[in-house]
């Protein structure tokens, strides 16, 4: 399967559309961008924008990430910027580092070579990189080996690009993207926009259409399907016949994907405004159930139940929490991924050991280790949705000074959003939900106070008249309290 694609197999001259005729104008452009293509520009080099900012800007979207494409090497890039870094172990490219915004500089490369993007992620920098997501930082990134840039390419058995380091022309460097619309170049010499692939025609149809063979495509990168449900789900794209087709057939190369890349397409999918969209896409296409085999298989048994409901609410809420510019975290995300495994490893044990923290843990590492055998789930985040979940009983039934101290635990937040969102569907109380949201709106003082207004403080945990229902429909259950000290000796 080493298949190429040369430019002259769809003709080697691009459409080149005039800045009259199109609408990309240097004002959608962040000036550190602009930075890195006037330099590039000005030291003799071909300097592009090009990618998702480009398809964003002509779709009238402010892009988030600016990514440039040059014939100038990776050393000579790093020479030309002191604040930049070279990184990557499949491919070497630039970082050029303007505070908190990252330009990406990349070389043009050879038909077929992936995206820079689509590296896959070590282990441990998935754990890095979580750590940094939670804490809302950029990630830091591991600088490249300078001796890594062997000329080889290589193919496994199914035809994945294991390896391919070879740099080429800007006519070769449109092949080894994947979709029409993330092809398009953006020329700060004339600032005129080139279109090798109909990207432009694409955009205006709103098609998601691959380059080449999507048969070929997907089975050099499995990922591929997934990065076309994203798109799919980001853009409200329609996915051409031809590009959508082979992903049945195909879905399960995605089972031979490393686990820590996966993790990073998951934060991709659900983390960046469209999750609840993506949800959806994916189990259109049967892709949730190669992705999270036991997400998948829960709703498929749930259909439509409660659980669903509750997680569709929950990424809606991320997704608007993206759109407000605030921060999601992928512990919160993977807490609603599992929630109906969690809760299905709970009532599989007695109903009296339901309320246990042992039993909620045990629910909890059960679906953790089952997900992390596609997708890797970093130290920190599996850590973060066990206390989550064990915060839910503790959260629920409030006792004294003792509750006021939850508010200084690190995961309170993420606990109490848990707990609303449970509320909202009558897995929890409202009455202890709202009490939580005042308590936290209160002087110090004031909070003391507020202990004489606990709800349940005669010794009952208030409970509403649909939460056993909503429970028996696969929710995790509110534990309730026992009052074991007014029971009498003799009682059975």
């Amino acid at each position: 399967m080493n298949d190429t694609y040369s430019a002259a197999e769809f003709g080697s001259a691009p459409r080149i559309i005039a800045r009259a005729d199109h609408n990309i104008s240097r004002s959608s452009v962040s000036n550190s961008a602009l930075r890195v293509l006037y330099r590039l520009k000005d030291a003799g080099f071909q300097a592009f924008l090009v990618g998702g900012c480009v398809r964003d800007i002509m779709l009238g979207r402010h892009p988030k990430d600016f990514d440039v494409a040059t014939n100038a090497l990776p050393d000579q890039v790093r020479s030309l910027f002191r604040n930049s870094r070279l990184v990557g172990r499949r491919f070497r490219l630039a970082h050029v580092v303007f505070g908190r915004e990252i330009i990406e500089v990349a070389t043009f490369r050879a038909a077929n070579a992936p995206s820079p993007s689509e590296e896959p992620v070590a282990e441990a920098d998935a754990d890095a990189e979580a750590d940094e997501a939670e804490e809302g930082r950029v990630p830091e990134f591991e600088e490249a080996d300078p001796a890594a840039g062997s000329r080889d390419r290589v193919h496994d058995t199914h035809g994945r690009l294991l390896r391919d380091n070879v740099y080429g022309t800007l006519e070769e460097d449109v092949w080894r993207r994947d979709f029409t619309v993330n092809a398009l170049y953006y020329s700060i010499a004339d600032f005129s926009l080139w279109d090798f692939v109909g990207g432009a025609e694409d955009i205006a149809a709103q098609r998601l259409r691959l380059i080449g063979d999507p048969e070929i495509r997907y089975r050099e990168d499995p990922v591929r399907m997934l990065r076309a449900a994203r798109f799919e789900a980001k853009l409200g794209f329609t996915l051409e016949a031809s590009t959508a087709a082979p992903i049945e057939s195909l879905r399960h190369l995605l089972a031979g994907v490393p686990p820590p890349r996966l993790f990073d397409e998951t934060l991709k999918l659900f983390l960046t405004g469209h999750g609840e969209r993506s949800l959806l896409v994916l189990r259109q296409r049967a892709l949730l159930e190669v992705l999270l085999p036991s997400v998948d298989r829960y709703l498929s048994k749930h259909e439509g139940n409660v659980v669903e409901q509750l997680l569709r609410q929950g990424l809606r809420n991320s997704d608007a929490r993206v759109g407000a510019d605030k921060p999601v975290t992928p512990t919160y995300l993977f807490a609603l991924l599992l929630y109906g495994p969690i809760a299905e490893g709970i009532e599989a044990l007695p109903p009296q050991r339901w309320h246990e923290a042992g039993t909620i843990l045990e629910g909890c590492d059960r679906a953790l280790r089952e997900a992390s055998r596609r997708v890797t789930i970093p130290r920190r985040v599996a850590l973060g949705v066990r206390e989550m979940y064990a915060l839910q009983p503790r959260l629920e039934q409030p006792r004294g000074k003792r509750a006021l101290r939850l508010l200084e635990q690190p995961r309170f937040r993420a606990a109490y959003d848990l707990l609303i969102l449970r509320a909202q569907f009558g897995l929890a109380s409202s009455e202890i939900a709202a009490w939580w949201t005042r308590l936290q709106e209160l002087s110090p003082e004031e909070r003391l106070k507020s202990l004489d207004a606990l709800p349940g403080a005669s010794g009952h945990a208030p409970r509403d008249a649909d939460q056993a229902a909503s429970a028996a429909a696969g929710g995790l259950r509110t534990p309730h309290r026992r009052r074991r000290r007014r029971r009498s000796p003799g009682s059975a």
